[in-house]
């Protein structure tokens, strides 16, 4: 008996729809069609122009030529995120793609950090840091391949135009002969059975049968909430930010290799440097600044003239309390919402489409893989979900509504242990499906003033020279950043110039 799945349904475009589209069409060489449903009506979000490294994962797996790609989205290179006000006003500190320093000891270097910057023998964090060393100086090549250079101590992601990629995946996934048909869904067949989605129809009645339908269609959640009431948890207690407000502004000579997040009075604001333009945006809570005052803000602290109105994005952070319901499988804002603080927007996209061909049905659904699905991806959502509470929580202003309630604000019994475990022993624990390992969560505590009471108890059992290695390891990221070209001349040097190829 065939129970392979022959047909599968989409049901939305931009950046979910298209990586989803061009992801299946890749892993479904033969016998399933595919198809996506977009209207040119409905706009997408399009705010996620930030990224993590695993999206060059994601691309490498579709065969994607960097160049060709950075040409084609307008890229840029990001080592990081820089984070500015977040522990207390004129503060700032660096969430690299990589590490401090590099293994030398059993004991993790930020104890034998900790212990020299007491000392008066080490100064921050941030300056053992190859990542920063190189984007504070707006530098960039990608990292070596040789392990003991100085150089393969960091990772990079990129800065992208998120419309222009769902454009360059639609080429990619229709040439892997995935069909789109343009219209609005205005209604939802279910099965009077099962209760799973049979068919959708399109304002000009057009009926679309499907297997494995894909809900792509953003907040809304057309099938996942709209059909088959799902239900939403709302995390707004812990991330009280609930507003955004998006302008692109021109372009400077300052086009840094990173991310910058800046905290303000009732939210932060993202600067993002692509090849043609800025991309800004200011998050923000709206029971306690006004939409007016939150776009006065926005505005005010733009690098240059703003290339447009700002567009405003009302969003309720949380998550689908089911990911995968009868047949349908929620990828992107459908599923959930996390703030862009840690730009995993796109990777959560990215991570949903991986386990979707991991655990992959045939016709009967079996409900063991779509439990584990959910299991799986409940867990990642809280891993994100407690490093995003991580950078409210730990502030130490209280110049503002918003950072006081952040300041006292109850967290999640799963944060309260890492953050207790760090306080007394500068330990970071690790944990199943924890996008941000230990040197991000390093970043975080350190870099929010938030350090441990004592070191670990090994250290005293070493005869290492924590002081030395650190100053000498310093002196060799220093030396090889300024070996790095300058962010601009790399893109231009590897071809990779928009302008110079339009």
């Amino acid at each position: 008996m065939d129970r392979h799945i022959r047909n599968i349904v989409i049901v939305g475009g931009g950046s979910a729809g298209w990586m989803t589209a061009a992801a299946l069409g890749n892993a479904l060489q033969k016998n399933c069609a595919i198809t996506l449903i977009e209207s040119e009506d409905i706009g997408t979000v399009g705010v996620g122009e930030a990224t993590i490294p695993p999206i060059l994962r994601f691309n490498q797996t579709l065969g994607i030529d960097e160049a060709a790609f950075v040409r084609a989205t307008q890229a840029s290179f990001k080592l990081g995120i820089q984070f500015v006000n977040w522990g207390k006003q004129d503060h700032s500190y660096f969430h690299p793609f990589g590490t401090f320093g590099r293994p030398f000891d059993l004991v993790n270097l930020h104890h034998y950090w900790w212990q020299a910057f007491q000392a008066g023998e080490a100064t921050g964090l941030d300056d053992y840091c190859m990542a920063w060393s190189a984007a504070k100086r707006n530098r960039f090549a990608p990292p070596s391949p040789d392990p003991r250079h100085v150089l393969s101590t960091y990772d990079y992601a990129y800065h992208f135009d998120a419309g222009l990629y769902a454009a360059m995946l639609r080429t990619y996934a229709e040439a892997k002969g995935i069909k789109r048909r343009e219209g609005r869904v205005v209604d939802v067949t279910l099965d009077s059975q099962s209760g799973f989605v049979r068919s959708v129809t399109l304002q000009d009645g057009q009926v679309i049968d499907g297997e494995l339908f894909i809900d792509c269609s953003g907040f809304r959640g057309l099938l996942i909430e709209g059909a088959l009431k799902t239900g939403y948890e709302n995390w707004q207690h812990w991330l009280p930010c609930d507003r955004a407000l998006a302008v692109p502004c021109a372009s400077t000579s300052n086009f840094t290799p990173y991310t910058r997040s800046t905290a303000h009075q009732a939210g932060w604001q993202w600067r993002i440097p692509l090849q043609h333009r800025t991309g800004n945006g200011h998050v923000y809570a709206s029971q306690f600044i006004s939409d007016d005052e939150a776009a006065r803000v926005l505005l005010e602290n733009l690098d240059a003239e703003p290339l447009g109105d700002p567009k405003p994005l009302a969003f309720t952070t949380g998550r689908r309390r089911q990911f995968w319901n009868k047949n349908v499988v929620a990828i992107g804002l459908s599923s959930g919402f996390m703030e862009p603080l840690e730009s995993t927007s796109l990777y959560l996209i990215q991570s949903g489409i991986a386990k979707l061909l991991t655990l992959f049905p045939d016709s009967t659904f079996d409900p063991a893989l779509s439990t584990e699905f959910n299991r799986i991806t409940l867990t990642e959502f809280e891993r994100i979900r407690d490093f995003i509470i991580l950078h409210y929580k730990l502030t130490t202003r209280d110049d503002s509504p918003l950072w006081r309630y952040c300041a006292h604000m109850d967290v999640p019994d799963s944060l309260k242990d890492s953050l207790d475990l760090f306080k007394r022993y500068g330990k970071i624990p690790s944990k199943e499906l924890d996008l941000f390992g230990m040197h991000s969560w390093l970043a975080v505590h350190i870099g929010q003033l938030h350090v441990p009471e004592r070191v670990d108890p090994l250290a005293a059992y070493r005869e290492t020279d924590g002081a030395g290695w650190l100053a000498r390891f310093k002196g060799l990221i220093e030396k090889a950043a300024e070996s790095l070209p300058t962010h601009q001349a790399y893109i231009d040097q590897a071809g990779m110039n928009a302008a110079a190829r339009s």
